[in-house]
């Protein structure tokens, strides 16, 4: 798997991301969800560097410019419902992109206990020998992620795989490595220090999908 750390080089970027952790703003649920939609905007920019392009010729007012464009067609699919801020972002930059969404939770035991990650709703359109870029705000386990790649995978296959990520953690990008295809391409903002017992990101921000839509019950 391809890894590719985007918060390596200071940029705005940075900024963004420590809005996110700070246990103050992002208090602000709309200024947490716009944080996390201008990050995506930055990913989808730095994503589109490593895409197939092709030469084409536009009609202006005084000629024709020679330049170039994106080759293939895009799906974005984001995991709720976390994703869904940054799903905006990559929206903003990817106006043409077809757009897929699917749910990932895991179900728990009468006594609290894990048992398996269930994946749900799908709507998503075909990605069959498109390319796919796979949207969700937090890579902990790594284990919902490849659960839902599986379901997806299971009677279409893209003709590039992409994963948007904004806070990752080792122990996920591990299980990721271990699990997925060497031709993957795993897109991280930032890489955390470790999961703690709850399998919480540390230092992280906490859960991105209670700060952005509310705590759920």
């Amino acid at each position: 798997m391809k890894i590719h750390y985007i918060s390596a080089e200071n940029s705005i970027l940075n900024h963004f991301l420590a809005q996110l952790r700070d246990v103050n703003i992002q208090k602000d649920s709309m200024r947490f969800r716009k944080n996390i939609e201008r990050i995506g905007e930055i990913m989808a920019y730095e994503l589109s560097k490593k895409l197939p392009y092709k030469d084409i010729a536009v009609q202006t007012p005084l000629g024709v410019k020679h330049t170039t464009c994106i080759e293939d067609n895009v799906v974005l699919c984001s995991i709720l419902r976390a994703g869904l801020a940054l799903h905006t972002g990559f929206m903003n930059f990817y106006d043409n992109a077809e757009n897929g969404f699917v749910s990932a939770y895991r179900r728990h035991g009468k006594h609290g206990e894990a048992s398996e990650i269930l994946v749900e709703y799908q709507a998503a359109p075909s990605f069959q020998d498109k390319i796919l870029i796979l949207i969700d705000p937090m890579l902990a386990t790594g284990q919902s992620l490849v659960a839902v790649i599986n379901k997806l995978m299971a009677e279409e296959k893209p003709k590039e795989l992409h994963i948007a990520v904004v806070i990752a953690a080792p122990e996920g990008i591990q299980y990721l490595e271990e699990n997925l295809p060497d031709n993957v391409n795993l897109w991280v903002a930032t890489l955390d220090e470790k999961l703690d017992d709850h399998n919480y990101i540390v230092p992280g921000l906490g859960d991105a999908g209670d700060l952005a839509y509310g705590h759920k019950l």
